[in-house]
C-alpha cells in the first residue's frame, strides 16, 4: 500500500517543482497571471481568461460517495431527500471510526483511520450516471461479458492481470506500478480526488492529483492521430461551445482499462462553470466492443483550496519490491 493518501492532508510537505514540470513554461507562466477571478452569478457573465475563454482554472475536488450506478434499493428514484443525503455523509464521515465487532480481514481492509480519507460528498444523485434513465450501465455484449466474468474470478482468486506468480512488474496493473489510477474519464476514491486546470490561448492542462497525472489539451483544431499512436490517458482534442469545454479523448491503451474498456473506448467530456462557483463534468463513455450503447455521467467539481501537493506513489515502490519477493517464494513451493 502506497502512503500517497498522507500527503494531501499537508503533514509532509513536499516540493511542487515536479507537479509543475510537465505542464511546461508556458502554462506555468500564464497560469501566474491568469488566475480565475470572482465566481460568477446569474447576473454577472461568464468570468473569462485575459484572452477571452472561459476561465475553469484553479484547484478543484470531484470527491463523491455517489455510486456510479443507482443500487437496486433506490427502485426509479434519481434524487435523494436532504435528510438521506445528511445521513450519508454522516456515515461516510464516520466510517473508518465503526471498527467494533469487525474482523481482521474487515479491519485491514479499512485500512486507514477516519482522519485520512477523503472520499467526498454525496451530490443529491442516486447514481453519476444519468443516462440510461435507469443510472445503470447499458447491457454488456455477450463477448464483453464473458471477458467480464473472467477478471472477476480472476480477482477473487487473488490475481491481478491473470498470471500469479508475478513474472515481473509489467504483470501487475497500472495502479500498483505507479503509473496510472485514474482513467480517463475522471473517476472518484477514497482521497486524492482533486484536479488543477491552467489554460493559455490554445491549450488546457489537467492535472490529477493522485500519481500526478497532466493531460495537455490542445484547443487549435488540429487533426487526431490515428490509432497506432496510444496512450494510457488516451490523446485529447478540446473545442469551445459557448462556456462550455469539450474534450474528445481516443487512442487508448490496450491496458488503460475502464470497466472493461480499453482501446476501442471514446470519452466525450463537458466542463461547464456554473453560476454557484462549481464546474459542471459529464462525460459520455462509447465503445461498441463492450457496450450496447453510449452512457453518461456527472459530477460537480467544487472549488478547494490549493495547492495540490506532490503525490509521490513511487518512493522505492516498496509494494511491488513485495509483490514480486512473494511471488517469488511461491515459486519455491
Amino acid at each position: 500500500m502506497n502512503n500517497g493518501g498522507f500527503r494531501r492532508r499537508g503533514w509532509i510537505l513536499r516540493s511542487r517543482v515536479m507537479m509543475f514540470s510537465a505542464i511546461g513554461i508556458l502554462l506555468c507562466s500564464v497560469f501566474a497571471i491568469g488566475q480565475s477571478g470572482p465566481v460568477s452569478t446569474e447576473t454577472e457573465g461568464p468570468v473569462v481568461t485575459p484572452w477571452g475563454d472561459p476561465d475553469l482554472q484553479g484547484v478543484w475536488t470531484h470527491g463523491t460517495i455517489t455510486p456510479l450506478e443507482r443500487p437496486e434499493e433506490y427502485g426509479d428514484r434519481e434524487l435523494l431527500t436532504a435528510e438521506e443525503v445528511a445521513a450519508l455523509n454522516h456515515a461516510s464521515d464516520t466510517r473508518a471510526e465503526q471498527r467494533e465487532g469487525l474482523t481482521a480481514e474487515q479491519d485491514v481492509a479499512l485500512a486507514y483511520n477516519q482522519f485520512w480519507w477523503d472520499r467526498g460528498i454525496s451530490i443529491g444523485r442516486t447514481s453519476l450516471i444519468t443516462d440510461p434513465r435507469n443510472g445503470r450501465l447499458p447491457p454488456r455484449l455477450p463477448e464483453a461479458e464473458r471477458r467480464a466474468n473472467s477478471v472477476e474470478a480472476e480477482r477473487r482468486q487473488g490475481i491481478r492481470r491473470g498470471r500469479l506468480p508475478a513474472p515481473g512488474p509489467e504483470d501487475m496493473d497500472l495502479g500498483d506500478r505507479c503509473l496510472v489510477y485514474r482513467p480517463v474519464p475522471i473517476t472518484s476514491s477514497g482521497y486524492n480526488n482533486n484536479v488543477q486546470i491552467a489554460q493559455s490561448p490554445g491549450y488546457v492542462a489537467i492535472l490529477q492529483e493522485q500519481i500526478h497525472e497532466v493531460r495537455i489539451i490542445p484547443l487549435d483544431g488540429r487533426p487526431k492521430l490515428n490509432s497506432s499512436v496510444d496512450q494510457w490517458l488516451g490523446l485529447s482534442r478540446g473545442h469551445w461551445e459557448g462556456d462550455t469545454l469539450v474534450v474528445e479523448t481516443t487512442n487508448f491503451r490496450d491496458d488503460a482499462e475502464y470497466l472493461g474498456s480499453s482501446s476501442h473506448r471514446h470519452v466525450e467530456e463537458r466542463l461547464t462553470r456554473m453560476t454557484d462557483g462549481t464546474i459542471r463534468y459529464t462525460f459520455t463513455v462509447t465503445d461498441p466492443t463492450v457496450w450496447t450503447r453510449s452512457w453518461t455521467g456527472m459530477v460537480p467539481w467544487r472549488r478547494t483550496e490549493g495547492p495540490i501537493y506532490e503525490y509521490a506513489c513511487h518512493e522505492g515502490n516498496l509494494g511491488m519490491v513485495g509483490i514480486l519477493t512473494g511471488s517469488r517464494a511461491n515459486e519455491d513451493f
